[in-house]
């Protein structure tokens, strides 16, 4: 496995910086590709689950180390070993946002749907981002300001302009209480859009409305999950925000209740079906 090309100036070169989180992410995804594709006991439920469990503890274990040997100073917040939110809102050092894996049924079930996101924060805002998809062979990156790629290439929203004709994506929790709410969104945007995609990683949905594969996402997700990809649809021109409220003080690039990412034409009219079905007005 090779080794991150550490950016030679590590307070401000924000390319550089995207550069370190592609070869990591690019890493750990070779990794616990390795992982799934060496395991032969993914039928027995158990044994699924610690596939997952000992993948992610392998890949975070390798993304956490390398940033520590070259950015020491720099808090690190994993959902597999630092899940600490109250992280997010310490804005004096440089934050990093990890998903080892995102999308651990997928992983655990064979699905290719899987991603490893990192993220890069400075006083609450995200400057790096990248997502790969490494069953698929996809990077998805972008830096604050210079746009957002997939495997190099430029990347833009789907530009779509009629709720009717919009494909949507969102997920929903493993934990089953209070469903009721999600039912009321999902029944109202299943009325109103073209048609529902489950693909089962946060962090994809949110890339594919920025490559312009979905039109809108929209959901209750953690930080690790979505704040990579979050700056990426932006830097694809894709409208990002919330349908609810952000709490005062609390950065909105790391607050993950009631996400709404899409193209920028129907984020308002989705903004408001969805804050109907939740009550919010």
């Amino acid at each position: 496995m090779t080794h991150p090309t550490h950016p030679a100036d590590t307070g401000s070169d924000l390319s550089a910086i995207t550069d370190f989180a592609e070869q990591l992410a690019r890493d750990a995804g070779a990794l616990i590709r390795h992982e799934r594709d060496t395991n032969t006991l993914r039928t027995d439920y158990k044994h699924q689950t610690e596939l997952v469990t000992h993948a992610d503890v392998l890949a975070d274990e390798f993304i956490t180390r390398a940033i520590r040997e070259q950015f020491p100073d720099h808090r690190i917040l994993s959902e597999e070993t630092m899940p600490d939110l109250s992280q997010a809102e310490h804005l004096d050092t440089p934050l990093w946002v990890i998903d080892p894996i995102d999308g651990t049924v997928n992983y655990a079930y064979g699905h290719p749907q899987v991603a490893v996101s990192i993220a890069y924060a400075e006083r609450g805002r995200v400057r790096a981002g990248v997502v790969h998809a490494p069953f698929s062979d996809e990077t998805f990156r972008a830096t604050d300001g210079l746009g957002a790629t997939l495997n190099g290439a430029a990347i833009r929203h789907s530009g779509a302009t009629e709720l009717r004709q919009s494909l949507f994506a969102t997920g929903f929790p493993y934990t089953k209480d209070h469903l009721a709410p999600l039912i009321r969104r999902l029944d109202a945007m299943i009325h109103q859009c073209r048609d529902l995609r489950r693909i089962g990683s946060a962090a994809l949905d949110i890339c594919w409305v920025a490559c312009g594969r979905l039109d809108i996402y929209y959901e209750n997700v953690s930080p690790w999950d979505f704040a990579a990809a979050r700056l990426i649809a932006r830097e694809a021109g894709a409208t990002v925000g919330h349908f609810g409220e952000v709490p005062e003080g609390y950065p909105a690039d790391l607050w993950g209740r009631d996400i709404l990412i899409s193209s920028p034409a129907v984020w308002a009219p989705v903004r408001q079906l969805l804050r109907a079905a939740s009550e919010y007005e």
